[in-house]
């Protein structure tokens, strides 16, 4: 199914206004860039792999309410919508796009806020209070396991601390656009810090639906609560508390025609979504070189989407526009998914001197989770299923110095995996494997500013039953039935991953430097297809298996030429390879055998530029680019996605504790 995802420009004005202090995030020293996502904290040039850091500086100069707003800024790194706000991440080409009927059990990329799985529901992935958003290229398997096939990226949160700070930030811009919010943190008492962050954000979007007359068919309406304790009774005992609730009602009407910002639809969709997530986690220090934590998560969410499935009217083709058949087709399509899901994280971190004073460290943990998802689909009457699924992993992660210069690192990851899913068509279906995970990487430090690295690991994403065809079935042609037969069932996807990299930070701390080249093998990628049935009227979604291969490179820069201006750029270049996958062509009505295609969401270069020049005290001035080129749509035609440009602009100006930003 074509379902063309809208990439807007437009121009806005914002005001923000700080109120006491601006946020008091738990800074580094300066010029260090800590990474939180891995088992410890770690500076961003010593870590083995990949990864980019999006700051907050860069948040604010692009005024981004969501992780869709600034993720294109990372190297080889997209975002798929299929919603009215990104949902699926795709990393070096790797993936999803959209979910329908499928249970979809876990995305290829992790999104995580504070270190709690949103777990494919990224639409929730709101920047306000952020600190800063990492981003880990390749398996994440010794951390993640299956919920990071191809990366993980993790939206760090401004942390409570003993002194206090507030700020209020509010917004006006055009397209009917209007935020307020508010975060206070400080000391509740000596041992107890807090930190409450609020928001409200509305907009009409950037859509006319010229049929209803409506400009605010695909528009917004989010609330955001994000609340934070953290608790340190005695010097060797820490507890945190996350809570994040988040309320969206927003309207859902991209599908054009002729893919531009004016639509047809006389009913349009919606794609509402309330999420409750807790999170608390304990750490204790046993002594000076080993410590334990434990980490409790609860998710829960409910999902309203849909759409006009005919994109039009009843009485718009009248007898010339197109088929008269068609004018008397009116249909919607729209689900709502009920998710459940609790996990459970327990690990014993060490570290200390071998013989001969070299360090090592180690980490072995435990984890378990429970995800539960209940749909009731309406689509020429109702549909519902239920679907479950168990995890289990023993993990451990051991590093070492082999010599004055040399560390060597190996993860591995045992995980047993089992799940169910039943529906309304009298269709079941249950399986369980296991899959081994994991990394050996080498760093040698060739100076003590520069550290060459070498990693191999490697992915796994659990398989299933294709439950839309499946449940299907007996509704489609024979020729469609037979495609389907050696289909019902995917298999399990493997992801290995080469990588070499260097990272330099050079010129006194002024200049950051990360390049990495790799080359990723997927054993059976699954990948998505679909195919129409005319006599049935029915679409039909599937995903496929397939081999591939992903071969790039990455550079990123932060450059301060002066005090007062900083530079920042990113370049991903990308060439994928799918070897052979059937597919059904739209264009031919027919089968086909689809030989050496790129894979879609895989553009073959992005690039990002950016600057800031702090001109005054109290002014400053950023503008910034990013431009991706053409790629695939999906396998089923030959369409592409034209290549995108976009420019972001702001000024800002100090008035004693209050800040003014003009952006476009």
């Amino acid at each position: 199914m074509q379902r063309r995802n809208l990439e807007i420009g437009t121009l806005a004005l914002a005001v923000a206004a700080l109120v006491a202090t601006a946020p008091a995030a738990a800074q580094p020293e300066a010029d260090e860039v800590v990474v939180t996502t891995g088992f410890r904290s770690e500076n961003l040039f010593d870590t083995a792999g990949s990864v980019s850091v999006i700051d907050a500086g860069l948040i604010e100069a692009r005024q981004a309410e969501h992780l869709e707003a600034v993720i294109n800024t990372a190297a080889n790194v997209t975002m798929t919508s299929g919603a009215s706000r990104g949902r699926f991440v795709q990393i070096r080409g790797v993936g999803d796009l959209e979910q329908f009927v499928d249970p979809k059990h876990y995305p290829s990329i992790g999104v995580s806020i504070d270190g709690i799985d949103l777990g494919g529901i990224a639409n929730a992935a709101m920047l306000f209070d952020a600190d800063q958003v990492e981003v880990l290229r390749g398996p994440q398997g010794t951390r993640f396991g299956s919920s990071a096939l191809a990366g993980q990226i993790n939206i760090k949160t401004i942390e409570p601390t003993q002194s206090f700070d507030a700020y209020v930030d509010a917004g006006l811009a055009d397209y009917g656009t209007a935020r307020l919010g508010a975060a206070v943190g400080g000391a509740l008492s000596d041992s107890v810090a807090g930190r409450i962050a609020v928001q409200r954000h509305r907009g009409d979007g950037y859509i006319d639906n010229a049929y209803l007359g409506r400009d605010d068919t695909n528009g917004y309406d989010e609330t955001l609560v994000r609340g934070k304790l953290r608790f340190t009774p005695t010097d060797s005992a820490t507890y945190d508390l996350t809570t994040i609730l988040f309320d969206s009602d927003n309207g859902y009407d991209a599908f054009s025609l002729d893919n531009t910002r004016t639509t047809v639809s006389d009913e349009p969709g919606n794609d509402n979504l309330k999420l409750t997530a807790f999170g608390v986690k304990g750490t204790w220090q046993l002594d000076a070189g080993s410590s334990i934590e434990a980490s409790l998560n609860r998710l829960d969410s409910d999902i309203d989407y849909g759409f006009d499935e005919d994109w039009t009217f009843v009485g718009f083709c009248d007898g010339t526009e197109c088929d008269p058949v068609f004018d008397f087709f009116s249909n919607t399509d729209r689900y709502a998914r009920e998710r459940e899901d609790t996990s459970l994280d327990l690990r014993w971190l060490g570290e200390g001197d071998a013989a001969g004073g070299r360090s090592h460290r180690f980490v072995v943990g435990v984890y378990v989770q429970d995800r539960t998802e209940a749909l009731a689909r309406q689509y020429y009457g109702p549909f519902t299923s239920d679907y479950s699924a168990d995890r289990a992993a023993l993990y451990g992660q051991f590093e070492t110095d082999l010599a004055d210069r040399l560390a060597l690192t190996l993860g591995y990851r045992y995980e047993q995996f089992d799940d169910a899913y039943s529906d309304s068509f009298a269709f079941s279906s249950a399986s369980d494997d296991d899959f081994q995970s994991g990394e050996i990487a080498l760093e040698f430090a060739a100076t003590d500013d520069a550290t060459l690295y070498g990693v191999v690991s490697r992915g796994n994403k659990p398989g299933g039953v294709n439950t839309e065809a499946s449940s299907i079935y007996p509704l489609v042609q024979p020729r469609f039935q037979t495609f389907l037969d050696s289909r019902l069932v995917i298999a399990r996807e493997r992801l290995t991953n080469v990588e070499l990299g260097y990272k330099a930070s050079l010129d006194g701390g002024r200049l950051g430097l990360r390049a990495a080249v790799f080359q990723m093998s997927r054993d059976d990628a699954q990948l998505e297809s679909w195919f129409w049935d005319p006599e049935n009227f029915l679409w039909v979604g599937i995903l496929d298996n397939a081999g591939g291969d992903n071969t790039g490179a990455e550079l990123d820069i932060d450059y301060r030429p002066t005090e007062r201006w900083q530079l920042r750029a990113s370049l991903g270049l990308l060439d994928t390879e799918v070897d052979a996958l059937t597919t059904f062509d739209l264009d031919a009505d027919d089968f086909v055998v689809r030989d050496g295609i790129e894979q879609t969401k895989a553009p073959s270069w992005q690039a990002y530029l950016g600057s800031e020049w702090r001109f005054a005290d109290d002014w400053s001035f950023a503008v910034d680019v990013d431009v991706r080129d053409s790629h695939r749509f999906g396998y089923y035609h030959n369409a592409k996605i034209g290549r995108a440009t976009l420019v972001n602009a702001s000024i800002r100006h100090a008035f004693g504790a209050t800040e003014l930003t003009l952006w476009g």
